[in-house]
């Protein structure tokens, strides 16, 4: 995976003789991107910025909660936790 801008992509998606070439090739299709948005008046789709809802049964949120109490830790925490190991086992 590549990141630019905020922007993620994938290597094999873009082509280069090289490594960088293909790097190279994503960061002009971001700034390509960005620059037609601007020039059509539209909003680009928006980078990630590490903050999203999560939805989920009474009783899971509840388990969440009270390890979070038990480790003395931010729900928010045990659930950044989780999410990275789950995340780490993927192989992501």
């Amino acid at each position: 995976m590549m990141e630019y801008k905020g922007y993620l992509g994938r290597v094999v998606d873009f082509r280069g003789r090289t490594i960088d070439e293909a790097r190279q090739a994503f960061r002009d299709s971001v700034g390509f991107c960005l620059e037609g948005c601007r020039k059509d008046g539209e909003e680009p789709e928006k980078p990630f910025f590490g903050k999203f809802v999560v939805r989920l049964s009474p009783r899971a949120h509840r388990r969440a909660a009270t390890l979070a109490r038990i480790k003395d830790r931010s729900l928010n925490v045990v659930v950044v936790e989780a999410l990275e190991e789950y995340l780490s086992a993927q192989g992501v």
